[in-house]
């Protein structure tokens, strides 16, 4: 058994996108996947993605605190499997490659153990801002 305690990914506004992507009818956000161990630390396991939406004016209306964690759920992964390949063996690839990223900085975890880890979201205030509105 490892330290791991949980996964956590961290979204927030991404102003890299610029304003063209940040205004009333557009959204782009960042996701931070980390792996929290016991002791506190967090190791990133991925610091590549998230999503862009567009729709009509006052986009934030639209939003939903639940809606947005199901979509930085998603887009950290599994992703879904090309042809060929079943959801299971997808979601195997997965893990292994996250386990492995862990392993390389000293975190000895299985892939199984570490898909089976509860996943939080940390949400920005940037973005609870937006929503509140």
């Amino acid at each position: 058994m490892s330290d791991a305690r949980r996964l956590i990914t961290s979204i927030d506004i991404n102003e890299a996108a610029g304003a063209e992507f940040n205004n009333d009818h557009r959204s782009s956000i960042s996701a931070l996947h980390e792996l929290e161990l016991a002791d506190g630390r967090r190791l990133t396991l991925l610091d590549d993605r998230g999503w862009s939406t567009s729709g009509p004016s006052d986009i934030w209306s639209y939003e939903s605190l639940g809606g947005l964690a199901q979509t930085a759920r998603m887009v950290v992964g599994p992703d879904e499997p090309p042809e060929g390949r079943s959801y299971e063996e997808e979601a195997a690839l997965h893990w292994a490659y996250l386990a492995g990223i862990a392993q390389e900085h000293g975190v000895s975890i299985e892939a199984g153990e570490l898909a089976a880890l509860p996943h939080d979201l940390d949400v920005s205030p940037a973005i609870r801002a937006r929503l509140t509105r």
